[in-house]
């Protein structure tokens, strides 16, 4: 095998090494950014905009409630997709779930808000149809873009290759927050509720046109050209892998259920805590929203770094190994919330770095951890519903229940970092009974 080009037949096209980077890294970026500007959103303006309400409270958790819309959406997403990624191939898949994530989001930057005469019910209800098209393409996106990664892989190299799609999640969170930020301090409030918050949402059709470029390059992966020359194709992929890979669909998913909570505590909880004012009926730290937005990029700077510190560790001593220590060190972190969050800016400071040097080390081998789980002819199926039903039982609602264990702890994050805990010990039971995969032979194993 040459430098620049994976291994394949002598004269079947190929995609080059940089080739096969770019687009699983630019995809999941685009992907997350249009996520996270959501995210960020929810807790910005959405509960003003969309959700006005006499009890701040109440407005938050409605806005929360449509963030959970799109893990609801994700799972249906990752049944679509899964079954044209394993009846027709990665590319045309990654494609479709591209525009539908663009789309969506380019819609709600054009959507009147809650506050504008005759639109106090349909601004909602369009807001939760465009959230929940945004679920269903990141419910195909994700396990598309590390298939395409994993399945271009030199031998050996499998999780090194699989974390850069996942790298596409702090790359996409920073990007969408430096746009939050950028527009808060440039703009005043006034400005930045009427028009400025839709910025970012409209600035993603420019990003999902390089993605679309990048994308359509491609050739197919060798592992899925394997299964259509083979005649192995399934042709009801969802009936086949629930028939013949039901246990890996239920490990996967616990798998990735601590991981899930993690980052979703780390971003949307600790903005929506550290920003609430002492004084509140339900009191948070009081820090002014572009500090505390300025301490989550920095902490998300960790986040890439362990992402792709944590290929090479999964290569060495297996996936399994590297994620029960990590989790080990997840459930160890849910208990020191109230010390961290008490200890003032660096205390706080350094929450954010351990939490998301944490998540880096247990998402980077996902990307080849899932994927390992399952046989080539379903496996965009079979990876997409156990990543998508964890972002049901783990992000969904992880919000929403931090939000309601602070308020019943009255301020206090004791309750929330004990979720936490909880969450990975059963992460940590899922990994323990599940087997180690890196030297599974990818392309030839078919159900």
């Amino acid at each position: 095998m040459s430098s620049t080009v994976l291994d394949a037949k002598p004269d079947a096209p190929v995609n080059t090494r940089s080739r096969v980077i770019l687009a699983s890294l630019i995809g999941t970026s685009i992907e997350f950014y249009d996520f996270y500007v959501y995210a960020t959103a929810a807790v910005l303006v959405f509960p003003t905009l969309f959700f006005a309400n006499s009890d701040p409270t109440i407005s938050l958790l409605q806005s929360f409630a449509v963030f959970g819309v799109a893990f609801v959406a994700r799972p249906i997403g990752s049944i679509l997709f899964g079954h044209f990624g394993d009846r027709i191939g990665r590319k045309q898949t990654l494609v479709a779930s591209l525009l539908t994530m663009g789309i969506a989001t380019v819609l709600i930057g054009c959507l009147p808000t809650g506050l504008t005469p005759g639109w106090e019910i349909i601004a909602p209800g369009l807001l939760v149809l465009f959230r929940f098209c945004q679920g269903l393409g990141l419910g195909g996106e994700w396990s598309g873009a590390a298939l395409l990664a994993t399945e271009n892989a030199p031998k050996g190299k499998r999780s090194i290759y699989g974390t850069f799609p996942q790298l596409g999640a702090p790359i996409g969170f920073i990007i969408a927050n430096v746009v939050f930020l950028v527009l808060s301090t440039t703009l005043d409030s006034e400005h930045f509720l009427a028009w400025g918050w839709r910025v970012p949402f409209l600035a993603s059709a420019v990003l999902v046109i390089v993605g679309l470029y990048v994308r359509l390059k491609l050739v197919e992966t060798p592992a899925f050209t394997k299964v259509v020359e083979r005649g192995e194709v399934a042709k009801l992929p969802l009936a086949r892998v629930f028939k013949t890979s039901w246990r890996p669909l239920i490990l996967g998913t616990f798998i990735m259920l601590a991981t899930y909570v993690l980052f979703y505590l780390m971003t949307t909880f600790t903005l929506t805590f550290g920003t609430t004012a002492t004084d509140a009926p339900v009191a948070g730290l009081g820090y002014d929203r572009n500090e505390f937005l300025i301490m989550l990029v920095v902490g998300c700077v960790f986040f890439g770094i362990f992402t792709l510190a944590a290929g090479p560790l999964a290569e060495r001593f297996g996936r399994r190994m590297t994620l029960i220590w990590t989790t080990i060190g997840i459930t160890a972190f849910g208990l020191f919330f109230v010390p961290l969050f008490a200890g003032g800016f660096v205390g706080v400071m350094s929450l954010l770095i351990i939490g998301f040097t944490l998540m880096g080390l247990t998402f980077g081998p996902m990307g080849s951890e899932l994927p390992e789980l399952f046989p080539a002819n379903v496996r965009y199926t079979g990876s997409a519903i156990s990543y998508n039903v964890a972002s049901i039982l783990g992000a969904a609602v992880a919000p929403f229940i931090a939000v309601a264990l602070w308020t019943a702890a009255d301020g206090s994050p004791a309750l929330v970092g004990n979720y936490l805990s909880l969450m990975a010990l059963i992460t940590l039971g899922a990994l323990i009974i599940s087997k180690e995969n890196r030297d599974v032979d990818y392309a030839d194993n078919v159900s």
